[in-house]
């Protein structure tokens, strides 16, 4: 509920035409803005029982493939990190309380999204903050989503804390990959990843079983295409050429 970036991005109130944001905990991401709504019980149940419904539309629509994203300050990271979610109930407070939401909104997507059909996590293994989410916290619960059939942790960081430092630079978050693979999950590097370079380098080190990439692929959407030859381009452009 902000305005566009051209005109600031500042958080619209209810009046401005914004709308009532929920969290674990009622935890504003800045401290000048409105902290949101804490959810009770009954509408975390049905926010999982939402996954479930978008996983059966997404199925039925003809996807192959599922991503749940727990990453980037969004709900399912803001309950995972003790810095967004300070409940005293069962979903939060330890590791396993806080992991709950993810997990029973894994089990409740399987119901739908059955087992031919890969599913992938997208967490942030890190809220690079004192005190909060971390890679050793990711590693535990990335072990707990490979034994319940997850098959891919795509290894992102940050996005949950305004006041995290990011050592932002080419390939920052492939050692991320890199260390949750050494537990036998699959895992996909992202992040200022863009040559085919970096690619290679990070796959033939064995660092991650995929690569994924989204702003460069925003940036030239025929980044693949020039990996196998670098002249081609559709076949409705030729004769421009």
């Amino acid at each position: 509920s902000h305005d566009s970036p051209i005109n600031g991005g500042k958080q619209l109130s209810l009046m401005e035409g914004g709308w009532e944001t929920v969290a674990p905990s009622a935890i504003a991401f800045d401290p000048n803005e409105i902290p949101p709504t804490e959810l009770n019980q009954q509408e975390i149940k049905n926010l999982i029982e939402a996954f479930k419904t978008a996983a059966f539309r997404v199925k039925h629509a003809g996807f192959k493939v599922l991503e749940i994203h727990a990453a980037h300050g969004y709900l399912i990271h803001e309950f995972l990190s003790p810095l967004s979610n300070v409940r005293t109930d069962e979903y939060g407070g330890s590791f396993e309380n806080r992991i709950r939401f993810l997990i029973e909104i894994v089990k409740s997507v399987q119901t739908v999204w059955t087992k031919d059909f890969p599913l992938f996590v997208r967490l942030s293994v890190t809220d690079w903050a004192e005190g909060g989410w971390n890679p050793e916290e990711t590693v535990e619960l990335s072990k707990i989503l490979k034994d319940l059939g997850v098959d891919l942790i795509d290894c992102s960081s940050g996005g949950n804390i305004l006041s995290a430092q990011i050592p932002v630079a080419p390939g920052y978050q492939v050692p991320f990959a890199e260390r949750i693979k050494s537990t036998g999950m699959m895992t996909a590097a992202v992040g200022m990843i863009t040559s085919v370079t970096q690619i290679d380098e990070i796959l033939d080190a064995d660092q991650a079983d995929l690569v994924l990439l989204g702003r460069e692929l925003l940036r030239n959407p025929y980044f693949l295409l020039q990996k196998i030859n670098k002249e081609a381009v559709p076949v409705q452009y030729l004769r421009a050429k």
